[in-house]
C-alpha cells in the first residue's frame, strides 16, 4: 500500500508539473480551441493536448516502478508481458488522439483506429472471451463473436469519455471515478498490476485536474480523452481476467455510467432527430444542466456526484447476490429515467408523447374492432327482424362514424318485405334507405348530399350474386384517423350482415323499423 501511495504521488507531481510546460507548448503549436456558437462553450480560446503531461506522467512513473525492492516492483517485473498488452494499443489510442488535436479526424476514422487498437489488444491475448452475470452463471463467448464484442466494448468506452469531454473537469473528473472502481474491483479479483496501472493513472488525472477544473486554462484533447478512454475500457477487461478469464461484464458497465448514459442517449436522440449517429452536437448531458441555468462548475460538480453513485453501485456488485442485483438496476433504471426527464430532451419528449398516445390509440382501437367483430357474431345468429335491427345498433357504439345507413334494392322480388320500412328514398331510385343511425342531429339529407364527408359504401349481395343492397358509412373529412379496422368492416361485417339480410328476406320476416 506505501508503494501505492508513493507512485500516486509521484504521478499527480509530475502531471502537476509537466501540465503548464504542455500547455506553453500547444499555444506555440497552435493547438487551440477557440469559443464558437454551438458545442463549444468556452468563453476564450484555450489550449489542448492536456493528455501529454497526462500520458508522460505516467510511462515516467511506471518506468520507476522496476527500481522498487518489493512485491510491487516484482508483481510488475513479472507482468511485463501483460503490461505490454496494454500499453502498445494505448500508445496507439494516444498518438490517433495527438493527431486529431492538430489535424481533426473524422468520426468514422476515429472508431476505425479504436477498432486497430481492439485488435492489437485481442492479439495480445487481452480479450472478452466469457462473460459472467452478478446474477449467476457463465457464458463462454464462441469464437467468431469474441474479437467483435471485444471491439464494441473498447469503442464504446472509448468514444463514451469522448463525448462526455465537453464541459471543464468532467472527463477527467469521470474517468478518475471509474480507474478508482477499476482499482477496488482489479485489487478484489487479485490482479496487483492492474490495480498499479490505475493508481499511477488516477495520479496523473488528479495532477492534470488541477488545470483543468473550472475555469480550465488547458483541455484533454482528443489526446487525452481517447487514450482515458481506451485506458479505462481495456483495465476493465484486463482487471477482470482471472482463471477462466471471465468479466463480470455488468461492473464495469455501471461503474461507466455517466459515460455510458451519455452515449447511449446521444445516439438515440440524433436517430429520433434524423441527424448523423456520429456528427457532434450540443445536446449533451452537460449542455441541458447549463440550459437549465447552472453554471460550468455547478453542472460538473453534479455530474461528479453522479459518477461517485455509478461507482458505488458498481462495486456493490461484486456481492453476487441475485436480489441485490436486481435492486441495484432497478434503482439504476429509474433514476435514469427520472434524469432524463428533469433534462427535458425534445427528442424524447416527442417520443413519449407518441408512445403514450400509440397506446391510447391501440386501446381505442382494439375496444372498436372488438365491437364490430361482436357486431358481425351477433347477426351470424339473427333469426329475427328484432335480433337483425338489434345488431345493427351495436354499431353505434364504436363511435367511429357520423352517421350509418342500411340501403336495399329497388327490387320488387325478394327485398319488397322492406317496403314498408323506407326511411327515405333517395335521389338514386334504386336506393332505398331501411336503417339510419347519427351522431348528432344534423339532417339526413345533408350528410347523404354533402361534401364534407368521405364515404365508404360496401355491397351486399347474395349467396346467388344478387345485389341486396349496401351498407353505407360517412365521417368527416376533417376528424383524425379513424381506428377501426377496415378489413372487419369489408370482411366479417360484411359477409354476415348480406347473410343475415339474405335470409331474413327469403323467410319473409322483417320486423318493424325504427
Amino acid at each position: 500500500m506505501r508503494s501505492y501511495v508513493t507512485l500516486f504521488t509521484i504521478s499527480l507531481l509530475l502531471a502537476f508539473a509537466l501540465t503548464p510546460i504542455v500547455r506553453r507548448r500547444a499555444i506555440a503549436w497552435g493547438a487551440i480551441d477557440v469559443p464558437d456558437s454551438g458545442r463549444r462553450i468556452h468563453s476564450r480560446p484555450t489550449p489542448r493536448l492536456g493528455g501529454i503531461a497526462i500520458f508522460v506522467a505516467f510511462l515516467l512513473t511506471l518506468a520507476c516502478v522496476p527500481l522498487l525492492d518489493n512485491l510491487v516492483g516484482e508483481s510488475f517485473r513479472a507482468n511485463l508481458p501483460k503490461l505490454a498488452a496494454l500499453l502498445i494499443p494505448a500508445t496507439l489510442m494516444f498518438f490517433v488522439g495527438v493527431y486529431d488535436d492538430f489535424r481533426s479526424l473524422s468520426a468514422p476514422q476515429k472508431i476505425v483506429a479504436q477498432v486497430a487498437a481492439a485488435a492489437i489488444l485481442y492479439s495480445l491475448g487481452i480479450r472478452i472471451d466469457a462473460l459472467s452475470s452478478p446474477f449467476g452463471g457463465t457464458w463462454l463467448v464462441p469464437g467468431l463473436l469474441a474479437f467483435p464484442l471485444t471491439a464494441l466494448w473498447i469503442v464504446l468506452i472509448t468514444n463514451a469519455f469522448n463525448l462526455i469531454d465537453g464541459i471543464d473537469g468532467l472527463a477527467a473528473g469521470a474517468s478518475v471515478f471509474a480507474l478508482l472502481s477499476i482499482l477496488v474491483f482489479s485489487i478484489a479479483q487479485g490482479n496487483p498490476e492492474i490495480s498499479l496501472v490505475a493508481v499511477v493513472l488516477v495520479g496523473a488525472v488528479i495532477g492534470f485536474l488541477r488545470y483543468n477544473f473550472n475555469p480550465a486554462t488547458i483541455f484533454l484533447g482528443d489526446s487525452g480523452s481517447l487514450f482515458l478512454g481506451f485506458m479505462a475500457a481495456a483495465l476493465s477487461i484486463a482487471g477482470s481476467q482471472k482463471g477462466s478469464t471471465i468479466i463480470a461484464i455488468a461492473i464495469p458497465l455501471v461503474s461507466f455510467g455517466l459515460p455510458v448514459v451519455e452515449a447511449g442517449l446521444s445516439l438515440i436522440r440524433r436517430f429520433l432527430g434524423g441527424d448523423s449517429l456520429l456528427a457532434g452536437d450540443g445536446g449533451h448531458i452537460h449542455h441541458m444542466l447549463l440550459r437549465r441555468g447552472m453554471t460550468q462548475r455547478q453542472a460538473v460538480i453534479l455530474l461528479y456526484g453522479v459518477c461517485a453513485v455509478f461507482s458505488l453501485f458498481g462495486l456493490m456488485l461484486l456481492n453476487p447476490q441475485r436480489n441485490l442485483a436486481a435492486l441495484i438496476f432497478f434503482v439504476l433504471g429509474v433514476g435514469i429515467v427520472f434524469g432524463v426527464q428533469h433534462l427535458q430532451y425534445t427528442e424524447f419528449s416527442v417520443l413519449g408523447t407518441q408512445i403514450r398516445d400509440g397506446v391510447r390509440r391501440r386501446r381505442r382501437a382494439l375496444t372498436v374492432n372488438v365491437k364490430v367483430r361482436r357486431t358481425s357474431a351477433t347477426l351470424a345468429a339473427a333469426q329475427t327482424p328484432e335480433q337483425f335491427f338489434a345488431a345493427l345498433e351495436a354499431v353505434q357504439a364504436t363511435e367511429e362514424f357520423d352517421a350509418v345507413v342500411l340501403e336495399v334494392g329497388a327490387d320488387p322480388g325478394a327485398l319488397e318485405p322492406f317496403t314498408a320500412r323506407f326511411r327515405r328514398w333517395s335521389k338514386d331510385a334504386s336506393r332505398r334507405i331501411v336503417w339510419v343511425w347519427q351522431r348528432d342531429e344534423t339532417p339526413l339529407a345533408e350528410i347523404l348530399d354533402s361534401d364534407e364527408f368521405w364515404t365508404l359504401r360496401v355491397p351486399l349481395s347474395s349467396t346467388r350474386g344478387d345485389m341486396l343492397g349496401a351498407i353505407v358509412f360517412y365521417r368527416r373529412l376533417d376528424d383524425e384517423e379513424p381506428m377501426i379496422d377496415l378489413r372487419h368492416i369489408c370482411g366479417p361485417l360484411q359477409r354476415e350482415l348480406a347473410a343475415a339480410l339474405e335470409r331474413l328476406t327469403e323467410h319473409n320476416a322483417v320486423g318493424p323499423s325504427r
